[in-house]
């Protein structure tokens, strides 16, 4: 039998990181199936280290990576450490790096200086271009579920990491007079708002592109949430401006940018310049007698990090067992990763 891709599953850097890549019982899967899978221990994953270990795993300490076999796959999810400043292995995450987002430069050029390489979980696309492995479901789901308790008055930071039921709970425990208008709503974080607004009770206003190539921005700012779900790759007319929030007739008081494209020239809500967190989940926009606030964590899942790293492992389980193949969705996430990497250096 041919050598199979051997997988590093790594420490998330990132304290308020629950989620895990691969669970389990996937990794149990993927070790019947000849693939080598080492994880490293974590005190902040949702699944313990003993897990893995029962399920045939290697384990190794945090931070271990950078020692790894070059011929391993590190496997995570959000921003890798500083250091090294040189990356030799191959990543597979959300490396943030093809959108002009801060920091996305010197990223690439780690990756240069290491004769690494990025593929990047974004971009692991079909033929076609839809993605194969998303988290975006439990994004929207979350990014609406924070909207509605915080226009409710209810959303108690610092955030913390619960089950779907306890959110669930929490949603159906206020009333449902609000209004909520969810943009890529056929999408899919757009299903997972509003699938969460269906629990709090509110039937939501659903834009996806036909309404949005002719935006109707009296109807936009006539709902009291915002849920913007649209992943843009270029750039588009802003949905939400500066001036849209001095508007007297705007009723719009919560905006929850799931997408939270802050620092990319895609961002379609420009009105504020840098995510929130769980200690600061809702940050003021303007205040007085109407105040609008804006909600933009870029790891929202990891407040339901069971559901959302089951349903990411399964989707990204089958695309594992074809990491070194010649031709398919790995080989394109590499042809983009090796595209921008010549772009920043001119070759």
């Amino acid at each position: 039998m041919a050598d199979r891709p051997r997988l590093w599953m790594r420490h998330e850097v990132r304290s308020t990181e629950r989620r895990a890549p691969i669970v389990p019982g996937d990794a149990k899967l993927l070790l019947a199936a000849g693939i080598p899978v080492t994880v490293e221990e974590s005190p902040q994953r949702v699944f313990p280290i003993a897990e893995y270990a029962a399920a045939g795993c290697a384990v190794a300490p945090a931070e271990s990576w950078v020692d790894a076999p070059l011929d391993a796959y590190v496997l995570g999810l959000k921003e890798l450490p500083d250091a090294p400043a040189e990356l030799r292995h191959r990543h597979v995450y959300f490396g943030h790096a093809y959108k002009g987002q801060a920091g996305a430069a010197e990223l690439l050029d780690r990756f240069t200086a290491g004769g690494g390489a990025l593929l990047d979980l974004e971009y692991l696309t079909d033929e076609s271009g839809r993605r194969l492995a998303a988290f975006g479901y439990w994004a929207g789901y979350v990014g609406a579920a924070l909207a509605v308790l915080h226009l409710r008055g209810t959303l108690d930071p610092p955030l913390r990491p619960q089950t779907r039921a306890e959110l669930d709970d929490a949603l159906r425990s206020g009333d449902a007079e609000a209004t909520a208008l969810v943009v890529g709503a056929l999408g899919r974080s757009g299903r997972g708002a509003r699938d969460a607004l269906a629990v709090a009770g509110i039937t939501p206003t659903a834009w996806d592109i036909e309404e949005t190539a002719k935006l109707d921005k009296p109807a936009l700012l006539a709902h009291d949430i915002l849920v913007n779900a649209v992943l843009t790759t270029k750039p588009v007319p802003p949905f939400v401006t500066e001036s849209d929030l001095d508007d007297p007739a705007r009723r719009l008081r919560v905006l929850s940018d799931v997408t939270c494209d802050v620092t990319s020239d895609c961002n379609v809500l420009p009105v504020y310049d840098r995510i929130t967190d769980w200690a600061e989940p809702a940050r003021r926009l303007r205040g007085g007698e109407r105040p609008v606030d804006v909600i933009a964590i870029d790891n929202l899942p990891s407040l339901l990090p069971r559901e959302a790293s089951v349903a990411f492992s399964a989707d990204v389980l089958p695309l594992l067992r074809t990491l070194d193949a010649d031709t398919g969705p790995w080989h394109r996430a590499l042809d983009l990763f090796d595209t921008a990497a010549r772009g920043r250096h001119h070759v």
